[in-house]
């Protein structure tokens, strides 16, 4: 199967409404839930600090087939990278994370780790390549419950399911405007089994950047990338760039996430 399947997982959207106003409402709400989220006494965030430091999380078992990363500041920029480790050296997946202010905007992303055919162990490293004075917090966990009442595992097959795939040829770009109600979109990138190289940018504004993903898959079957990207204000763009060759082209899929509820129909605005 082109993507690790989750039995049991109906088909469908998988869009979060809240009944939010939009503006500072809406800020202070999802502002709220992250606070939630990294106060639960399940999750279990790991300070790294600044300057080159390393935190790895191993794998005790082969059972685990996905893992949930979220990154966070206390609104300094974040920069970092996020490697899976399979065996001694291989590296089968590797991103490096930008973020503006990395409380109004973290990273939450969904790293798949499939069984390795000599039963090689699994790892997540998280290295802050920021300053020695910007920290970050890092959780990987197996099945959160943030942000939505699915796991991010069922969110990601549910928008694999719908379909509506864009072909992104190698070396171009595609840039998706969407509306101010959106307050978070879902974002998968595929392949057929090729290698998966691209750059995804949140820009609020012209060339103002204020997220930046480098993102690589050996196999952009078996591993795609999938993540949750908060959008909150106006003018958000998001622009994907396929910095592989022409003969790797990329399928990127992309919906809203959460959405106000303030009559808006057309989410997306290209």
């Amino acid at each position: 199967a082109p993507y690790p399947r989750t039995a049991g997982v109906p088909l469908g959207s998988a869009i979060q409404r809240t009944d939010s106003a939009r503006g500072t409402q809406g800020l202070a709400r999802r502002s709220a839930d992250r606070e939630e989220y990294w106060d639960n006494e399940e999750v279990k965030p790991t300070v790294v600090q600044g300057g080159g430091s390393l935190r790895t999380w191993s794998f005790t078992t082969d059972k685990i087939q996905c893992v949930q990363v979220n990154l966070h500041t206390e609104g300094r920029p974040l920069n970092a990278k996020v490697d899976v480790w399979t065996g001694p050296d291989s590296t089968p997946q590797q991103m490096a994370v930008y973020l503006e202010d990395g409380n109004l905007r973290p990273f939450n992303a969904v790293v798949f780790v499939p069984r390795s055919l000599g039963g090689q162990k699994h790892a997540v490293a998280v290295r802050n390549t920021g300053a020695m004075e910007f920290p970050l917090k890092a959780a990987v966990e197996v099945g959160s419950i943030f942000p939505s009442a699915f796991s991010m595992e069922e969110v990601a097959y549910r928008l694999f399911s719908v379909g509506g795939a864009k072909t992104i040829q190698g070396g171009a770009v595609r840039t998706i405007p969407f509306s101010p109600s959106v307050t978070s979109i879902q974002l998968m990138l595929t392949t057929d089994g090729r290698p998966l190289n691209a750059r995804v940018e949140m820009l609020q504004g012209p060339d103002n950047v204020k997220q930046v993903m480098e993102v690589y898959t050996e196999d952009g079957s078996s591993r795609p990338f999938f993540a949750i990207i908060e959008t909150p204000g106006y003018g958000n763009v998001v622009r994907i760039v396929n910095t592989g060759p022409m003969e790797f082209p990329i399928d990127c899929r992309i919906e809203p996430y959460t959405v106000e509820d303030n009559g808006f129909d057309d989410y997306f605005l290209d």
